[in-house]
């Protein structure tokens, strides 16, 4: 399953390093981030539990850009 979700980011390179912490969690079997647009999409593995993989996102790229936000 693939979903896109509107993000908030302040530059490129944030943006990039929301798409490699989104790429790097369990469930996520790809992910990219287009920061002109301000868009996620993310495509799930089967049978993932898209909120609480979500919910794990938002947790990973806050970490590593704590000022971004998905809007889940």
């Amino acid at each position: 399953m693939k979903k896109t979700y509107k993000i908030e980011v302040d530059c490129a390179n944030c943006a990039n390093k929301m798409e490699e912490a989104a790429k790097k969690t369990a469930g996520v079997k790809d992910a990219s981030v287009n920061f002109m647009t301000l868009k996620m999409k993310v495509e799930f593995e089967d049978g993932a539990d898209v909120n609480a993989v979500m919910a794990d996102v938002l947790k990973n790229c806050k970490m590593v850009e704590d000022d971004c936000e998905i809007y889940i």
